[in-house]
């Protein structure tokens, strides 16, 4: 079950970083680098994480193929585990990047983001729901070779049941933006509880602020991962 639960660092303290590392490492599976910890810190510190744990490198590439295989090939000198790209810069960006990633490095591709909702996404020209974009982009993804999507759980159901399960040649689901019931949702528009997101069909679970915002980050980690023991 500690392989559920990835802790998104998100800071510019690399002590900070570090000692959540250290602290969480009996409940937390993986350590996700964000954009924000990557520009404050640099890929030296995912190389420092990595020597400590798995490592999620979280930059969604979105680029004309030829540089996100170069930023590929940079990251997975690194030791990261795990990279995302958008699943909306194409089927030849994905190819690229799939071709680019050594075997111990997974391509995970974003397929809608948790902070959009539907209005969000009509905004920006997006016809049909959350849902039909995620499917969408999912079956390019999946087309593209890459080995999970990350997704909110509002669609990890429709996207279980269209791929099937990761241990039976499944893509990866990977669910960001979970909160605590009764918690506030800050920034995410599309969020369930942990326990839900699990009971849908998710994979792995990204959790930031729940823990890292707690006045003990163990203690927080150890109550989400017992919670998803029970929807």
């Amino acid at each position: 079950m500690k392989g559920s639960l990835c802790l998104a660092l998100d800071t510019t303290d690399a002590r900070r970083a570090l000692d959540l590392v250290e602290s969480t490492s009996a409940y937390v599976g993986t350590y996700k680098i964000g954009a924000t910890t990557f520009a404050a810190l640099g890929p030296e510190f995912v190389s420092e994480v990595s020597s400590r744990a798995p490592v999620f490198v979280d930059l969604k590439l979105h680029d004309i193929p030829a540089q996100v295989a170069g930023a590929v090939e940079a990251v997975a000198g690194l030791g990261a585990a795990y990279l995302t790209v958008h699943a909306s810069g194409g089927r030849r960006m994905i190819d690229a990047a799939v071709a680019s990633a050594p075997e111990e490095l997974k391509i995970l591709a974003v397929t809608v983001l948790t902070s959009l909702d539907d209005h969000s996404l009509a905004d920006i020209g997006v016809a049909g729901s959350a849902q039909t974009a995620a499917l969408r982009l999912g079956e390019l993804a999946v087309a593209g070779g890459a080995s999970g999507l990350v997704c909110s759980s509002l669609e990890v159901s429709a996207l279980r049941a269209r791929f099937g399960p990761s241990d039976a040649a499944g893509p990866l689901l990977v669910v960001p933006g979970v909160r605590l019931p009764g918690a506030d949702r800050q920034d995410q528009m599309r969020a369930r509880s942990p326990a839900e997101a699990m009971a849908a069909g998710a994979d792995m679970l990204v959790v930031g602020r729940p823990i890292t915002g707690a006045t003990d980050p163990a203690a927080a980690a150890g109550a989400i991962l017992e919670g998803l023991k029970t929807p």
